[in-house]
């Protein structure tokens, strides 16, 4: 939007705090480049359009705003004389994205004193150049701290992530090896007690008995119904029993195996009418080996599921061999991510997730939500640690109008209030030395705002502090901006 153009006094700029200091030639030099703009109410420029003009206000009000989301955030509104803003950032010439970072407009007719962006870049140069260099050094130095300190926060929370990894696997592998050893002795066993069923006077039916009765065990076996402690624990009285007044010695020791593989009195009773007294405490036996051999392939099974759901959790939080940017089901992420931090999340801390599954999917980058995601369970566990290592952690997920909600709420003892307005700034952190770079809600707040057009938010009050991230349902793809 254009203003009309007035004349230019040098003595009026001069009057601006941001000019005071300059020589009558210098403002001559300004009044002869620059120009006096009268704006009616409405926009002046736009967050986004490329970087004009430097602009600095004589009389008037504005207000600046900044996009989030869907959304235009007011972040200032005042009328004091000389305030500015526009190609701020002009003297850095093409080493950095010559955009507007926010949209102003006026609410009264007001007067700006309006310099061309290369103009403003070329007298700061020339008038100063020590204040220029000292600019250029805070600003790229800043900006390469800040890679750095963002590379290390990944690293460290990679570090974490494959310390809970390695801790998860290393269960049902443990378990794998274990069952497999025992499994070993198991069958070795069977083949013994098969040579001896094999030696006695058994005839062939008997024997075709024994092995029908041992394939029907196995398929009892995989069809066990789950029992409370209470009625396993009658059921083995029952069995222990039973065993004893056939003669069969260490019936406790058998009962628990065949319980859990779901065999009771009736069973036996079948076997026992099957195979005939005399081969009654033998074929127990090799039958207790079979329950024994089916439940180990069982856990060996589960442990090896258990490994490769693992892996597969791995790969969709890495997001490897994916799009960078594509169409996601956020539950499958979070799922992802509260599997991988699942080692970070001691006996006193309950997660509940309270999805929508009716939710869409949404386009996003998957691999870094997922660090929004980590980031923001780590805090939540490190609130509640902090707190005795006791509370609830709750996930949820909804609609809100257009946009999809990720809620993460913590019974943690909360964000102080003086505090709550700066937690989304770099390299703040309330964590011990050592403990946290204080980048973690930074790098958040621009995957969510700069790379999905989203927002983040915090609310908090003693024992419920909630962080919620809106993400449009429908978007283009954002541009590619460093995070």
């Amino acid at each position: 939007m254009s203003g009309r153009a007035l004349p230019c006094s040098p003595g009026e700029i001069g009057s601006l705090f941001l000019f005071e200091k300059l020589s009558p030639e210098q403002l001559g030099r300004l009044c002869a480049a620059g120009r006096v703009e009268l704006f009616e109410p409405g926009p002046v420029y736009t967050e986004g359009d490329p970087a004009t003009c430097f602009f600095v206000m004589i009389e008037g009000t504005v207000v600046l705003s900044r996009r989030v989301g869907a959304d235009e955030v007011e972040v200032t509104r005042t009328s004091q004389r000389g305030v500015y803003a526009g190609a701020m950032q002009a003297y850095l010439g093409d080493r950095v994205r010559q955009v507007y970072r926010n949209s102003m407009r006026v609410t009264e007719p007001t007067r700006f004193f309006v310099l061309p962006a290369d103009t403003f870049a070329d007298v700061m140069r020339e008038w100063f150049p020590m204040a220029v260099h000292l600019l250029e050094g805070l600003f790229f130095g800043s900006k390469n701290l800040q890679a750095v300190i963002g590379q290390r926060e990944r690293l460290l929370a990679l570090g974490s992530l494959s310390a809970g990894l390695t801790h998860e696997l290393n269960n049902p592998a443990a378990a794998a090896v274990r069952a497999t050893a025992t499994l070993r002795e198991r069958v070795a066993k069977m083949r013994h007690k098969l040579g001896l069923i094999a030696e006695g006077p058994f005839s062939r039916e008997a024997l075709a008995s024994l092995v029908e009765i041992q394939e029907r065990t196995a398929e009892r076996v995989a069809k066990a119904p789950a029992l409370s402690p209470l009625e396993a624990s009658d059921r083995e009285d029952a069995l222990t029993d039973w065993l004893e007044e056939h003669g069969i010695g260490h019936g406790w020791q058998l009962a628990p195996a065949f319980v859990q593989a779901g065999l009771d009195v009736d069973w036996l009773e079948r076997v026992a009418a099957a195979v005939g007294e005399e081969i009654l405490p033998n074929a127990v036996g090799w039958l207790n080996y079979t329950v024994e051999t089916e439940l180990l392939m069982n856990e060996i099974e589960d442990s090896t599921a258990r490994i490769s759901h693992l892996v597969d959790a791995a790969k969709q939080y890495a997001q490897l061999d994916r799009a960078p940017y594509r169409v996601v089901d956020v539950h499958e992420l979070l799922d992802s991510t509260l599997l991988m931090l699942s080692g970070k999340l001691g006996p006193g801390i309950e997660v509940v997730k309270d999805y929508d599954r009716a939710l869409p999917p949404v386009p996003a980058y998957p691999a870094e939500l997922n660090q929004v995601w980590t980031n923001l369970v780590d805090n939540a566990v490190s609130a509640m640690n902090g707190a005795g290592g006791q509370g609830t952690l709750t996930v949820r997920t909804a609609r809100d109008h257009e946009r999809l909600l990720v809620e993460f709420r913590d019974t943690g003892p909360g964000i102080p209030p003086e505090i709550k307005d700066r937690i989304f700034d770099p390299f703040f952190t309330t964590k011990p030395v050592g403990e946290g770079t204080g980048l973690g809600l930074d790098i958040s707040w621009r995957i969510v705002v700069n790379k999905h057009h989203g927002s983040l938010r915090a609310e908090s009050v003693p024992g419920d502090t909630r962080f919620q991230v809106l993400l449009p349902l429908t978007a283009e793809p954002p541009e590619e901006e460093p995070v």
